[in-house]
């Protein structure tokens, strides 16, 4: 079975004659995302612009499915892969519509493109000066892209119902330059957000990752939380018991923060009354002042 948009990635390369060269695709599927109102997959500012890495796993997992060929250079449809769109019809018109609208240019040219339309997806990238020799305005347009750098202190961020990309535009977006998990296990079934993954994914975006276990709350103390009286009640006795052993592990954050990190601390829930982070981000402020008063992202 198949995710709609795995479907829709595989209408494109079949839309675009069954063969389509990696780079072009990334940037095609980029632009295709860009004039979606509900985008199919989310992009980061990476070393040669937009990129998903979503997608890239989804290549992947079709490709272990034998609807894709294992091929670094050139996304190939296979014949299987033909037959799987057989009756993926609102996928096929919907990539057709677009190939038949989508630039024409390849290679380099449509990577340039890309810059120049989408400055801030090209801040990271490490071949704009080259391609854009010539175009000192889209240079500065994508200078001016650029996140500032964001202030010492304390933000929190939950990924519930975020994509990777999305959640690490955000930290870039926020000026946050270390990302600091504090689940006691990390490990998501939400693709992106076990450690390995999410680690690696802060790397290639230039935030530096920690991970603080014993800040976490063990998952057997968090079922049967049913409304907001539960997640006080848990609370409460995490800030009790629990917390107050936690003496080297907040000092290490308030040591992140006084060496210039923004750090934000991160857990699953998306608000922070219902995750345990915001909890140590209070007591980060009790103990060492207004530079730690945390903003929730």
């Amino acid at each position: 079975m198949l995710y709609e948009r795995q479907k829709c990635l595989l209408a494109l390369v079949d839309a675009l004659g069954g063969s389509v060269a990696t780079t072009d695709l990334q940037k095609l599927l980029f632009l295709w995302t860009q004039a979606d109102e509900e985008p199919l997959y989310d992009f980061v500012p990476y070393k040669g612009g937009a990129f998903s890495f979503t997608s890239y796993a989804d290549k992947r997992k079709l490709v272990e499915k034998g609807l894709l060929l294992d091929e670094p250079s050139t996304w190939i449809l296979t014949s299987q892969g033909r037959a799987a769109l057989a009756k993926a019809t609102g996928p096929r018109a919907r990539a057709k519509a677009f190939a038949a609208k989508a630039p024409k240019l390849r290679g380099a040219e449509l990577v340039a493109l890309t810059y120049r339309r989408h400055p801030f997806f090209a801040t990271r990238s490490e071949i704009a000066q080259e391609l854009l020799a010539a175009e000192p305005h889209a240079l500065a347009q994508i200078e001016a892209a650029r996140p500032p750098p964001g202030t010492p202190g304390v933000v929190t961020l939950g990924y519930e119902g975020r994509s990777l990309e999305s959640y690490l535009v955000i930290l870039m977006k926020s000026g946050v330059t270390l990302l600091c998990d504090v689940r006691r296990n990390p490990v998501s079934r939400r693709y992106g957000f076990a450690r390995s993954t999410l680690s690696k994914g802060c790397e290639n975006v230039g935030i530096r990752y920690e991970h603080l276990p014993e800040l976490g709350i063990a998952s057997a103390e968090r079922q049967g939380l049913d409304d907001q009286a539960d997640y006080d009640a848990l609370f409460e006795i995490y800030e009790r018991q629990s917390l107050p052993l936690q003496g080297a592990a907040l000092g290490r954050i308030a040591g992140w923060v006084r060496e210039g990190h923004r750090v934000a601390l991160t857990c699953f829930e998306r608000l922070p009354h219902q995750c345990h982070r915001h909890c140590v981000a209070e007591s980060l402020e009790r103990e060492h002042g207004s530079t730690f008063t945390p903003f929730h992202l």
